[in-house]
């Protein structure tokens, strides 16, 4: 056995103290809590927005909002241009791998956006448009359409990349259906070239991201966080709690009454800003007879009188101050003022009125009300839950006697999407900003490609399908203006739903927690700092 010399020794020494003297990246948590948990992990099973806005920490889309300027940036796509009106082109970034290490390539994007078109898909609202996707070559990727679309940039934000050889090897090529409790592999499990991927997730008890080593992004941006551990708390005080015993770093959706006490917290601090979503009252305006109701052989709701008295009746200010403790934004209209087509006209509520109310009920053949089913949810909207309450003692001093029932998020949405709710409560953002993404999905007449696939009440009205179809593809953005405006004017005197308010969403954290609040109440995963 060779003898080491004592230089070799020496230098061996000082290798290993500099070993031991370099910095090691730290693991950083960040622990956060929100009153409901996200009902699939599969991308294109619901389309909904707590989930969206988890799975954009998994799954990275062609491009994506600027979270500081909310305009459109390169994500997986460095750059794309209009070949005609009716076809795009995208290149794709070179070198991004999924989080098991195989590369991504445009036979992934093609086979994720065919499955985002395709049967079971909750995202055709956001492939309105889409005739055919096809691979040029492993680094571009076509989409044509049936007509212009001024906004399919916007549309891909929301539709993100999966690994077409992973949903092939574990049978989820088909969408799993959120309407029933049938599960594919996609549903608990996530392979996506996001900047995280998915630990553990144990339903309505905790998920956990860990960083994705493989991610391209990482050199480019500011954010520390290792490990992101998500707790669905739904008891507000519990939540509370939780955010002022140090437990979690950050709730998404402090309750109002405790605002203040977290705002004198000098540990604590609090984001305000307002949301483009807008909640509101869906009515069920296709059965001859609703389930039920007191009132044999018609649905009152059918009657536009009828629906004009539920909106009348109903004390928006009181809830507004209230309720919501002033963190609310009163509205006529179906979006919010952040969306193309939104105006001061379309924002204005008619007035709340319990004389008009009952007026109106009698004009439409009910002096005496009627009886009727009202389904909100208990853990998805801020307040949700006394929100409803509220509206049902409001409507019952117009005679109108609702029976209310409030389930978990997890039940109520497929619930309401088996159109098993005579009136519910629905909140809606718009992540294209622009209003026909919520038009053709809560007032155009239910048919394919995301047309109607969130009108649960089965509104119908000629003039509103002639107003959405022609908006999908004007390309004179004045005159799609104007017809934005008139389909959301026509939506409030048709009484297609009753909107109630925008929300305004506070973001409670500890000090040390650096984060950018988001008009889409989306956390942005690779800015947040822990400190």
């Amino acid at each position: 056995m060779m003898k080491k010399s004592p230089v070799i020794l020496a230098l061996a020494s000082l290798f290993s103290a500099a070993l031991l003297m370099t910095p090691v990246a730290q693991a950083t948590t960040f622990r956060w809590s929100s009153a409901s948990d996200i009902p699939t992990l599969d991308i294109h099973s619901q389309n909904n927005a707590l989930g969206n806005g988890v799975h954009a920490a998994i799954f990275d889309s062609l491009l994506y909002y600027n979270s500081k300027t909310f305009k459109l940036e390169p994500k997986l796509a460095t750059s794309w241009r209009e070949v005609s009106p009716t076809q795009w082109r995208f290149t794709l970034r070179s070198g991004v791998k999924f989080s098991d290490g195989t590369d991504l390539t445009a036979d992934d994007v093609v086979f994720s956006l065919q499955r985002a078109m395709g049967k079971g898909s909750n995202f055709q609202v956001y492939t309105q448009g889409f005739k055919a996707v096809s691979r040029v070559d492993a680094r571009t990727v076509d989409i044509v359409l049936t007509g212009p679309n001024p906004v399919l940039l916007n549309q891909l934000t929301e539709l993100r990349i999966l690994s077409r050889a992973w949903s092939e090897k574990n049978r989820s090529v088909e969408v799993k259906d959120i309407r029933n409790k049938d599960e594919t592999f996609a549903h608990r499990n996530a392979m996506g070239s996001g900047a995280f991927m998915v630990k553990e997730w144990q339903p309505d008890q905790r998920l956990v991201l860990v960083k994705n080593p493989n991610w391209w992004g990482w050199k480019e941006v500011p954010g520390n966080v290792t490990q992101i551990i998500y707790t669905p708390i739904k008891n507000e005080a519990t939540r509370a709690a939780a955010l002022l015993s140090g437990e979690v770093d950050f709730v998404l959706d402090p309750s109002p009454q405790d605002l203040a006490r977290m705002r004198a917290n000098a540990s604590l601090k609090v984001m305000d800003g307002v949301e483009n979503r807008t909640i509101f009252l869906g009515m069920d305006q296709l059965r001859e007879e609703l389930p039920g109701s007191n009132v044999k052989g018609k649905n009152p709701l059918k009657d536009l009188k009828v629906r004009k008295a539920l909106y009348q009746a109903i004390d928006m200010e009181t809830i507004h101050k209230v309720t919501m403790r002033g963190l609310s934004q009163n509205t006529g209209g179906l979006v919010s003022p952040q969306v193309t087509g939104w105006t001061e006209g379309v924002h204005k509520r008619l007035p709340y009125s319990t004389d008009e109310a009952k007026k109106l009920l009698t004009e439409a053949g009910y002096p005496s009300g009627f009886e009727v089913d009202f389904a909100c949810p208990n853990n998805r909207y801020i307040n949700d839950e006394e929100i409803c309450q509220a509206i049902t003692a409001m409507w019952a001093r117009a005679g109108v006697r609702a029976k209310l029932r409030t389930l978990p998020l997890v039940t109520y949405f497929p619930m309401i999407q088996r159109y098993e709710a005579s009136i519910y409560m629905l909140g809606w953002g718009v992540p294209t900003f622009d209003a026909l993404y919520s038009l053709q999905s809560l007032t155009r007449s239910v048919g394919t490609g995301g047309d109607g696939n969130y009108n649960l009440g089965r509104y119908s009205n000629t003039r509103m399908d002639y107003l959405v179809d022609r908006v999908k593809s004007e390309t004179d953005l004045l005159v799609r203006t104007r017809m934005l405006t008139e389909a959301l004017q026509l939506q409030n005197e048709t009484v297609a739903h009753i909107p109630l308010h925008n929300q305004v969403i506070p973001w409670a954290m500890k000090k040390n927690v650096e984060a950018i609040h988001r008009a889409d109440n989306r956390i942005d995963w690779v800015q947040l700092k822990v400190n």
